[in-house]
């Protein structure tokens, strides 16, 4: 669909005046819009993060719980040791990210709210382990500080005037180095002061793909406006900033939680 302001550049190549206040509706119009596709984006988002948090706490108290991983203390703390089950779980939030890779472009907005709604589902099952590995006062404590942390990083990303879409390579490769360098450390160094950098860097990573992520979504507003990808850019809008949140609470629950 055509911009907010196409009417009255197209008034002027002819010749006319526009209708006075005619931009000022046309923005207004525009305006509306786009606050609510992000605000749809939010919910979406704040959903997905709810029914995480309450799977992982339902889970940790289910019997199935001690089936799928075993906590064993250690001097450093309390470890968990996933099962084969255990595996099947941690791993199963790869099965739907490769069908957001693969197959989401050909997908339904139907197939594709399912997918979101399953991935969060079994993120929740897979991260129910912090629950035992760390206090609840540090989950809580990291919970709202990342909560805090998101809102204000969105809210700069969404208000700013700067652009700054030329984070997101920097951004991506920051992704990559730090998956590259949690593997190295997790079966070669197993490092502590290696893990704390890690973890530093995977919160300012994070917290920039917060800022960019939402500048990004708005800016896409007017490319899906009055369009059928609408729905489906909600939906991949808020899988982006659910990833975001719920990274960088990982990584600032490493920083600062307490173990059991």
């Amino acid at each position: 669909m055509a911009d907010w302001n196409d009417t009255s550049r197209n008034a002027q190549r002819l010749g006319s005046v526009p209708r006075a206040g005619g931009d000022v509706a046309g923005r207004a119009g525009y305006d509306e819009g786009l606050r609510k596709h992000m605000l749809s984006i939010y919910n979406y988002m704040g959903s997905a993060v709810l029914l995480t948090g309450i799977v992982a706490l339902l889970f940790v108290n289910s019997p199935l719980f001690a089936m799928a991983f075993n906590a064993v203390a250690t001097p450093a703390g309390t470890v968990v040791q996933p099962t084969g089950l255990g595996w099947l779980i941690t791993l199963s939030p790869l099965a739907v990210m490769l069908f957001w890779w693969f197959g989401a472009q050909r997908a339904s907005t139907g197939a594709l709210q399912v997918a979101f709604w399953a991935f969060a589902t079994l993120f929740g099952l897979s991260l129910s382990t912090i629950f035992v590995t760390y206090t609840g006062e540090s989950v809580a404590s990291a919970f709202f500080s990342t909560a805090a942390a998101f809102a204000g990083l969105s809210l700069w990303g969404y208000t700013t005037k700067r652009d700054i879409s030329g984070w997101g390579s920097f951004l991506v490769m920051g992704v990559i180095g730090l998956l590259v360098a949690m593997l190295l450390n997790a079966f070669v160094f197993q490092s502590g002061a290696m893990g704390l950098v890690i973890s530093v860097l995977g919160v300012l990573i994070f917290a920039g793909l917060t800022a960019y992520d939402t500048q990004r979504l708005k800016n896409e507003y007017s490319v899906v406006r009055g369009t059928e990808m609408a729905g489906r850019a909600v939906i991949f809008g808020a899988l982006s900033l659910y990833l975001d949140f719920i990274n960088m609470f990982l990584f600032i629950l490493r920083m600062f939680g307490s173990r059991e």
